[in-house]
């Protein structure tokens, strides 16, 4: 029977840093990222923290361009609201103020037509005929995508989407 013990691969810094850049290359990351699997191929911490040093000059690792990327692909594509967003981010350590400024990069009308697309697609599928069961659900399956109470509240009433 095997056993599932990988050992870290332990990279000379020369191919560390080249496949760093490759991977973040391939796709935006975050320090913490890099840093996570720069300590899984086995490299000691000042190796590290030099090729984390080395690839932000060479502009390969950028946070604030990655805290964009990643606010941009959660709510276009995933549909997601601003407290899931930033809550995404802050498990990849990225700086509040980072977060915020990428938060705020997101066009209101955008998100609040967002926000009523995924009101109105729920709403088709809720199958429950008890209107206050029926908002509840519809309401805790907006607040699980990240959206805030208030404006859920808002658009749903703005809306006339919900009879109670």
């Amino acid at each position: 029977m095997e056993t599932n013990n990988k050992k870290p691969v332990v990279l000379d810094k020369k191919v560390a840093l080249a496949k760093a850049e490759h991977y973040c290359a391939y796709q935006e990351r975050s320090q913490y990222e890099i840093r996570n699997k720069l300590y899984e191929w086995g490299l000691y911490t000042n190796d590290v923290e030099e090729l984390i040093t080395e690839l932000i000059l060479t502009n390969f690792l950028n946070e604030e361009r990655f805290s964009k990327a990643y606010v941009s692909g959660k709510f276009n594509i995933n549909k997601w609201g601003k407290i899931k967003i930033k809550q995404g981010l802050k498990l990849k350590k990225v700086p509040e103020k980072m977060i915020t400024r990428a938060l705020n990069g997101i066009n209101e009308d955008d998100y609040l037509s967002t926000l009523q697309d995924c009101a109105e697609k729920k709403l088709r599928i809720i199958t429950e005929k008890d209107p206050f069961k029926r908002k509840h659900k519809l309401i805790t399956h907006l607040l699980t995508r990240g959206f805030e109470h208030n404006l859920i509240l808002e658009v749903l009433k703005n809306n006339n989407l919900l009879e109670t």
